[in-house]
């Protein structure tokens, strides 16, 4: 490895569903372990924390209300509230090692209504900061009786020791105007955690280093019945098939220009090494700039809102005041 390289690891592993203590327990044992192997971006897949709402996809929301609403309500209270201390341990980790951390959560809003979950990514420091949070902003098909929609605010590629970090979720990855929104912001490293597989999925994720000039880092969640604990509500209705993989994982590192650099890690759980050199993306750019050069402004344009939009705003009005 040379000075300018960086070792990324995409932790293929399973959380333990909707258990958040047991699956920070289970992140933190990869960190160290990508850590020990010299990783300094260390990749977990989407919704680690706890765990993907695969069950929505073959739960029948009205037949099945009564299993629904109970695994629901497990995945409420094991979600994440960023503004507090549940994912403590995870930056502090990054802190001790001084690595960035790039993690999938189902998150709790903490300060509207507190009863509504989202399909969030955080980006975390090396001095365990929150760089970015991303909310996903369009769900897709069965997800959307589980995750409310995340708005553009956290549409942002970030500055890290080794380049910018910009951030898709699963098939956002499909969505040509919030790629060319990433891609406007000069990204190095593209990020997709990711429940989906397969030929298509890695083509994508190939595309996309190709059209970007960035380096790709697919994270894939290989998850197997198996990895489903015995107390998850319905477990056997949600969960029929207990040899059907339910996610094949296929996690990849794509060089810009679209070359297979690691993976794809296919039904297995593990972690995924590549040594990349970040500064390969500018020079990658000379040929092709599909947010510069390769752009014709005069003719297409892209206007994007990154502006929050909270469900409320409170005007507070003091006795004096009124």
């Amino acid at each position: 490895m040379t000075s300018s390289e960086v070792r990324v690891a995409v932790i293929q592993q399973p959380p333990v569903l909707l258990d958040r203590e047991a699956s920070m327990a289970a992140a933190l044992g990869h960190l160290a372990t990508a850590v020990a192997a010299g990783a300094r971006l260390i990749v977990f897949p989407e919704a680690f924390l706890p765990g993907y709402p695969a069950w929505a996809w073959g739960l029948r929301p009205m037949d099945d209300g009564v299993a629904a609403d109970a695994i629901h309500a497990r995945l409420l209270a094991a979600s994440v509230d960023l503004a507090g201390p549940d994912l403590d341990p995870l930056r502090e980790a990054a802190a001790a090692a001084g690595v960035v951390v790039v993690i999938g959560v189902d998150e709790r809003d903490g300060e509207f209504s507190r009863a509504t979950v989202y399909n969030t990514v955080v980006v975390i420091g090396p001095d365990g900061s929150i760089l970015n949070r991303h909310r996903k902003m369009v769900l897709t098909n069965a997800e959307r009786l589980v995750w409310g929609s995340g708005d553009a605010s956290g549409l942002r590629a970030v500055e890290t020791p080794f380049g910018r970090i910009g951030v898709l979720i699963c098939w956002e990855n499909y969505m040509p105007l919030a790629r060319f929104a990433l891609y406007a912001q000069g990204v190095d490293i593209w990020i997709a955690p990711n429940w989906d597989d397969g030929e298509a999925w890695i083509s994508t994720m190939r595309h996309i280093a190709a059209e970007g000039r960035c380096w790709v880092i697919g994270a894939g969640s290989a998850t197997h019945p198996s990895d489903v604990p015995a107390s998850f509500p319905g477990r056997s209705a949600a969960y029929p098939d207990p040899d059907a993989w339910l996610s094949s994982g296929d996690s990849v590192i794509v060089a810009p220009g679209g070359g297979l650099v690691a993976g794809p890690l296919h039904r297995e759980h593990g972690i995924l090494y590549a040594d990349i050199d970040p500064a390969a993306a500018a020079a990658a750019h000379r040929t092709l700039d599909v947010a510069g050069h390769y752009a014709r402004p005069e003719l297409f344009s892209l206007t994007v809102d990154r502006s929050p939009h909270p469900q409320v705003s409170f005007l507070e009005v003091g006795p004096g005041d009124a």
